[in-house]
C-alpha cells in the first residue's frame, strides 16, 4: 500500500483564500443588493506595460520561425543570459552587484518560497513572522517542519509577533531557541510595513553570528515610496553570507497571469560547507524546465528603461488608491497601516470585533471582498487586510460602502 505524507493531514481545513472564495460564491448565490468589489485577493487589474506586449508579440513571431525558434532552455540557472542579464543590472542601480549566475528565474516567488525548504535539512527551525503570508507556514508544515497545529498556531515554529507596539517589524527571538530559517517579507504582506536598514541589519549580524539563513520576500519592493527603506536586503552589508532573495515580475509588472519571478542565492551563501547556490542549482535542474522563452522576453522588456517607466505608472495607479482607501478609512474613525511603501492597507477592526466577523460584515453589508487578518496568523485577530489593485473607480466606491457600513452598523 502507498503511504501519504501525514503531514498533510494536518494542515488546517483550507488556504485562506479558497475559505474565502467559498463564503464570497455562497453570499453571491443570494442575489447581494450590489455589485461585489474585490479588494481582498491582490489581484491586478492594470494591462501588460505596451513595452512588454510587444515584447511578448515579437518572441511568439520568432517561435514560428524556424531558425529563431526555441526549445528547452539549457542556458545557467533554467534562464536565458538576456533576462538574467538584466536582472543583473537592474540590482546594479540599487548599488548591488549580483552575478549573474547568481540569479534563478521561476514562475513565482510563491513557488520558489515554498519549494527553498527542499536544500534544508526538516530538522530546521523555523521562525515566521506573525502575522504572515501562509505559504511560508504551510510549505513547512508539508516538509514536517512546523510539528502539530493546535487550532491558534504550529507548535514547533518560532513566531515573531509583528504589532503596533513594534512597528510591525519582529524583534530578536527570546530564549535559547535560535532559529535556522527565518522568513521576513518588506514590504510586507499583510501588513504594509517596510523594514529600514537598521532593522534588517539587525537581523543580518543575528544570522551570521548563528550560521541562519534568512528567506528574504521583496516581492513588493517596486511599491517602496520612502527613502532609507531598502529595495533589496544585499544593500544590507553582510547579507551576502545569510540570505537568500525572493521577487516577482507579478505586482511590479502585472504579472500574475504570465507568471514570471526569480531568486538570487550569492555565492557565499555556504552552510556546512556546502554552496546554496549549487544546491539549489540541482533543484531547480531535477525539478523545473525553465519559464517560457516568450515571458522570458516580456520581463525583459519590463526591466528596460521604457518598461520601467511604463509599468511605474501603473505602480503610482495602485499607490494612489491605497491612500484613498488609507485617507477614506483613516477619516471615518478607522485604524489604518500601510498602504505607502506597500500596496497593502492593515485595518484594524472597530471596536475589537474578530477578523472574520468585520469580513462577513463587509460582504454582506457593503458587497466589499475583503481578508480577514485572523487567516495570517495569531497576531493578525482584530485586523482586515485590503489590497489597493482593484480598479479606482471601485476603490473610492468600496470606501464609501465601508464607511456607511461602519457607520450604521458599529459605530451606532
Amino acid at each position: 500500500m502507498a503511504h501519504i505524507n501525514q503531514n498533510f493531514q494536518k494542515l488546517p481545513g483550507g488556504y485562506l483564500f479558497p475559505e474565502i472564495g467559498r463564503r464570497v460564491r455562497a453570499f453571491s448565490a443570494q442575489n447581494p443588493p450590489m455589485p461585489l468589489i474585490r479588494l481582498g485577493i491582490g489581484d491586478v487589474t492594470q494591462p501588460l506595460a505596451p513595452a512588454v506586449v510587444e515584447a511578448m508579440v515579437k518572441a511568439s513571431k520568432e517561435m514560428g520561425v524556424k531558425e529563431t525558434f526555441r526549445g528547452y532552455c539549457e542556458e545557467t540557472c533554467c534562464a536565458y543570459d538576456f533576462l538574467r542579464f538584466a536582472i543583473r543590472d537592474d540590482y546594479k542601480a540599487w548599488g548591488v552587484d549580483i552575478a549573474d549566475d547568481e540569479i534563478f528565474v521561476s514562475d513565482g516567488a510563491k513557488s520558489d518560497c515554498g519549494s527553498i525548504g527542499d536544500i534544508f535539512s526538516v530538522d530546521n527551525v523555523v521562525a515566521v513572522c506573525d502575522p504572515v503570508y501562509p505559504v511560508y507556514v504551510d510549505t513547512n508544515a508539508m516538509a514536517g517542519r512546523a510539528g502539530d497545529f493546535n487550532g491558534e498556531r504550529w507548535t514547533d515554529l518560532v513566531y515573531l509577533p509583528c504589532t503596533a507596539e513594534n512597528d510591525f517589524f519582529p524583534g530578536l527571538p527570546e530564549g535559547d531557541r535560535v532559529p535556522d530559517l527565518i522568513y521576513i517579507c518588506s514590504p510586507n504582506n499583510p501588513t504594509g510595513a517596510a523594514a529600514d536598514y537598521g532593522q534588517l541589519k539587525t537581523w543580518v549580524d543575528y544570522a551570521n553570528a548563528h550560521g541562519s539563513v534568512i528567506l528574504f520576500d521583496s516581492a513588493y519592493e517596486a511599491f517602496i515610496t520612502q527613502e532609507g527603506i531598502p529595495h533589496s536586503i544585499f544593500e544590507v552589508e553582510g547579507a551576502k553570507t545569510c540570505a537568500i532573495e525572493f521577487r516577482s515580475f507579478s505586482k511590479s509588472a502585472g504579472f500574475t497571469g504570465n507568471r514570471c519571478a526569480y531568486t538570487v542565492i550569492p555565492k557565499a551563501l555556504e552552510r556546512e560547507g556546502a554552496s546554496l547556490n549549487a544546491l539549489w542549482n540541482r533543484r531547480q535542474g531535477s525539478k523545473f524546465n525553465g519559464v517560457p522563452y516568450v515571458i522570458q522576453r516580456a520581463a525583459e522588456a519590463a526591466l528596460s528603461p521604457e518598461g520601467k517607466a511604463q509599468t511605474k505608472a501603473a505602480i503610482d495607479y495602485y499607490l494612489n488608491n491605497a491612500k484613498v482607501v488609507r485617507e477614506g478609512l483613516t477619516a471615518a474613525g478607522l485604524t489604518v497601516y500601510g498602504g505607502v511603501n506597500a500596496p497593502y492597507l492593515w485595518v484594524k477592526t472597530p471596536n475589537d470585533m474578530p477578523s472574520w466577523d468585520f469580513f462577513d460584515l463587509l460582504l454582506k453589508q457593503a458587497c466589499v471582498v475583503t481578508t480577514p487578518g485572523a487567516g495570517f496568523g495569531p497576531s493578525g485577530e482584530g485586523y482586515i487586510r485590503i489590497t489597493a489593485f482593484g480598479d479606482a473607480d471601485a476603490t473610492k466606491e468600496a470606501v464609501q460602502r465601508i464607511v456607511s457600513v461602519v457607520k450604521q452598523s458599529v459605530v451606532s
